[in-house]
């Protein structure tokens, strides 16, 4: 059944990818390494310090001369993105107004509705273009959210009309047994 099958995320696929390159990549200067150690050794025991920097230099000019494959997949391309701190809002001041004749805080009705309303808004996002690029499914490989609310709406509505229709038969099992 199409339920049951887990569709690939290209997020995932590509964070596998990478992990793959990375492992290579260091499993490369492993073996570089020792290779350079190795051959750092053997001279340093012939001739003494000045020929280790002179292999060195000869197997790091190695490394550089080997080109690295560059990856072929199409990737999107985003915008550069100036991380700003986030600033909070400035506290009230507590000047004497705020305060009653026993020295405890008055209550402020329109602050306590904001404080309240708050609480049921999500928080804002510090990258609207990719919320919108997201929202509309700008990305190569994944589809929009709207689709995505749409599916699981339709999947809750059968799910409730399934659940309603077994709690029916009960009931009308139970009313007919008495």
């Amino acid at each position: 059944m199409a339920w049951r099958k887990k569709k690939s995320d290209p997020i995932n696929e590509r964070a596998r990818d990478l992990n793959a390159e990375i492992a290579s990549l260091e499993a490369e200067i492993k073996r570089l390494d020792s290779r350079l150690n190795r051959g750092a050794g053997q001279q340093k025991s012939a001739t003494g310090v000045s020929q280790s920097a002179a292999a060195s230099s000869r197997v790091a000019s190695e490394v550089l001369d080997e080109p690295a494959p560059l990856p072929t997949r199409h990737e999107p391309v985003f915008e550069e993105v100036h991380q700003v701190t986030l600033s909070t809002q400035p506290e009230v001041s507590n000047t004497p107004e705020h305060y009653n004749e026993h020295g405890l805080r008055k209550f402020d009705l329109p602050a306590f509705w904001r404080r309240l309303g708050g609480n049921f808004k999500g928080p804002t996002t510090s990258n609207p273009k990719l919320v919108s690029y997201l929202a509309a499914g700008g990305i190569q490989g994944l589809s929009p959210l709207r689709r995505e609310r749409r599916v699981a709406r339709n999947r809750f509505v059968v799910l409730v009309t399934f659940l309603f229709l077994v709690l029916l038969g009960i009931l009308i099992v139970y009313v007919r047994g008495k």
